[in-house]
């Protein structure tokens, strides 16, 4: 471990290269993935550190991350469905936000009223700072239109007191409606919410710019990360000569 085992605090400058290579494969056996987003993490609290003159250096760099396989599972029509149909209401909401919007949960869960417009829903991504308006389509006007159901609120999907649902609790009525879907239906249901994000931009017809265009992201690159749909695509269609036969005998 980092810490020290006395109050759980270490110094800053005498972590090495070392330490933070110990560290990462040790979270490695738990996931490749959250050690390599931790490592990001850590780089970035050294690196303001050290251009503010409270650390020595960055401890971090040239510490290799670990190459993680991106994640394919692409969530069936079917799938979203069994879960839609038995989800409770602020589930059902985010759900098709995130669906139909691209949109990460941290983003769904903190939207607020003041972001839905006469044009569509502001949504400025808390994790990259992209400013979008997602035009209204019939199926999401429907699905803020069920949130007036809720607790009047500032939020969009509110528990009921009135406030915000943290990501713990809006987890848990997840897990439970995925789970109960998949117990009703038959069908395996082991995808996470935030693989609906993807199913967005793996549904959304267009290019891989017309994708990222739609899901904010800066990158074609990053794009096709989330894009796990398996294409239908053009073969080559061109005649065969005239000199091949077309019959051939046994």
């Amino acid at each position: 471990s980092l810490q020290d085992s006395r109050d759980g605090s270490v110094p800053a400058d005498p972590i090495k290269p070392e330490h933070i290579r110990r560290y990462m494969d040790k979270r490695g056996e738990q996931s490749k993935t959250q050690a390599n987003h931790e490592k990001s993490s850590m780089s970035r609290v050294y690196s303001w550190g050290y251009e503010r003159g409270y650390v020595k250096g960055n401890p971090c760099a040239g510490v290799s991350k670990f190459n993680a396989k991106n994640r394919e599972r692409y969530v069936t029509d079917k799938e979203y469905q069994a879960v839609l149909s038995v989800a409770p209401l602020p589930v059902f909401i985010a759900m098709e936000i995130a669906y139909l919007c691209a949109a990460r949960v941290s983003d769904v869960l903190s939207l607020k009223w003041e972001q839905i417009g006469n044009d569509g829903i502001f949504i400025q991504q808390g994790k990259t700072g992209k400013k979008q308006i997602k035009v209204w389509s019939p199926r999401l006007q429907a699905a803020i239109e069920k949130a007036k159901q809720l607790p009047t609120s500032a939020y969009v999907i509110s528990n009921q007191y009135g406030n915000r649902y943290m990501y713990k609790g809006f987890n848990e009525m997840w897990v439970e409606a995925r789970n109960r879907a998949g117990k009703i239906s038959g069908i395996l249901t082991d995808f996470t919410f935030h693989d609906l994000k993807a199913k967005g931009i793996s549904d959304y017809e267009g290019s891989s710019r017309d994708k990222q265009l739609f899901s904010g992201h800066k990158t074609e690159g990053q794009v096709l990360i989330y894009d796990r749909k398996v294409k239908v695509s053009p073969t080559l269609d061109v005649p065969l000569p005239e000199n091949i036969p077309r019959k051939y005998s046994k």
